[in-house]
């Protein structure tokens, strides 16, 4: 049940937005910006306080009341509109034809427009474009009698202008306005204005000839004058270009004068200068001659002198000296041999012993013993007693020895200890 019942009320409110939108299209009504909407029914009083049976709408929204009220539209775009009149007699009655294009609207002023409305409510667009062309006409027919055929021809914006003043109360009369007149072209059958034109291009020549006459006359004159001007630059040119090499021939010979004394002066300089700097060139050379000589001669025989003196003095010193250490080892010799006695020769051997068997072992070495010839008897003693002589070549070099220097180094060796050490 409670379904059924939001279905029916859904179905009613759909209803009622269908209706709404239906209502809101019959009723409302929008209006563009070129063109009016006039409601009629009703009685608006105007800002004048006039009353008129209709009200305007430009370019905006409003409801119609319904059976009481109806809505028309009435466009405002422009209407082009080709103006052609022939035999249009001008001021002298010069018949003249002229074609021109107008723009054409119906006026959105609001103290204009309703004269429109009154007018031309309801009617073809072709029926307001055929009212304006007849006004417009009539009017270009007036201003054209008004006017020469010179003025019409060669001011047309004038002519324009006074079409526009001219056309422009009717034109508001009938709630139309005029945006734009262009005269196109100005003609007529009788050749008027060919022969204006032709004899102002007559004119215009002959102008044309006499100022070119005129000119070339005035280009010989200004350039007769002109070449003599020039010849009397040039002559002046002349005199001041000689004045002016005569000026610099002197300038020149005073430079070259001036430049050949200070070259002269500048020359001897140059000369003393060259004296002095050999001058001072030998004087160098004799100064490093001497320095040479001091370095290659006296300064190493110096030296070598002095190293002489110094070697000399050094010698001396050395040999004084191992002589005073000589007698001082002597000295302390001799005192340490008067102190040993008897023992001191014993002593002093056994302190050269190594000395003294370096010389026999040497020589020992020093005999020169070709060859040796052993014979063995058999017993084998031959060898043996061959090594056995060899220790006594020692003893007969020691007893040499004690022969030739009366020192017993075999007896001093086989001595007691307490002997020796007595």
């Amino acid at each position: 049940m409670t379904s059924i019942l939001a279905g029916a009320m859904g179905v009613f409110a759909g209803m009622c937005v269908v209706v709404l939108v239906f209502i809101a299209k019959q009723f409302l009504f929008v209006g563009k910006p070129n063109e009016l909407l006039i409601f009629s029914g009703q009685s608006h009083k105007l800002e004048d306080g006039s009353t008129i049976g209709y009200r305007v709408v430009h370019g905006g929204w409003s409801w119609r009341i319904p059976l009481l009220e109806k809505v028309d539209r009435m466009p405002l775009t422009t209407l082009p509109i080709e103006l052609q009149i022939q035999n249009a007699y001008s001021k002298g009655g010069i018949p003249l034809a002229v074609h021109a294009i107008a723009n054409v609207k119906v006026s959105s002023h609001k103290r204009t427009r309703n004269n429109a409305i009154e007018r031309f409510l309801g009617r073809d667009v072709s029926e307001i474009r055929q009212v304006a062309k007849e006004s417009l006409e009539g009017h270009l027919r007036g201003i054209v009698a008004q006017m020469t055929p010179e003025e019409v021809n060669e001011d047309r914006l004038k002519f324009a202008e006074e079409l526009v003043d001219e056309a422009g109360e009717d034109l508001t009369k009938l709630g139309l306005t005029l945006d734009t007149l262009k005269v196109q072209s100005v003609s007529d059958d009788v050749q008027y204005l060919d022969s204006i034109g032709r004899e102002r291009l007559a004119n215009v020549l002959s102008e044309a000839e006499q100022a070119e006459s005129t000119a070339k006359a005035d280009a010989e004159e200004a350039q007769a004058q002109y070449s003599r001007e020039g010849q009397v630059a040039d002559e002046q040119a002349e005199t001041s270009i000689k004045e002016r090499e005569n000026d610099l021939r002197r300038v020149v010979a005073e430079l070259e004068a001036q430049a050949k004394s200070e070259e002269e002066r500048a020359e001897q300089a140059a000369l003393a200068a060259r004296a002095r700097a050999e001058q001072e060139l030998q004087a160098i050379r004799a100064k490093l001659e001497h320095l040479r000589l001091m370095a290659d001669v006296v300064l190493p025989a110096e030296a070598g002198r002095q190293a002489e003196e110094m070697k000399s003095r050094t010698e001396a010193a050395q040999i004084a000296a191992d002589g005073q250490a000589l007698a001082e080892v002597l000295d302390l010799m001799t005192q340490v041999w008067i102190k040993a006695g008897d023992d001191a020769k014993d002593i002093f051997l056994i302190q050269q012993l190594e000395t003294v068997l370096t010389t026999v072992t040497e020589k020992v070495k020093a005999l020169d013993v070709g060859e040796v010839t052993l014979v063995d008897g058999g017993d084998g003693r031959a060898i043996p007693g061959h090594i056995a002589a060899l220790p006594a070549t020692v003893a007969a070099v020691l007893a040499e020895f004690r022969n030739t220097t009366g020192v017993d180094v075999t007896g001093i060796l086989s001595r007691p200890s307490s002997e020796v050490s007595r």
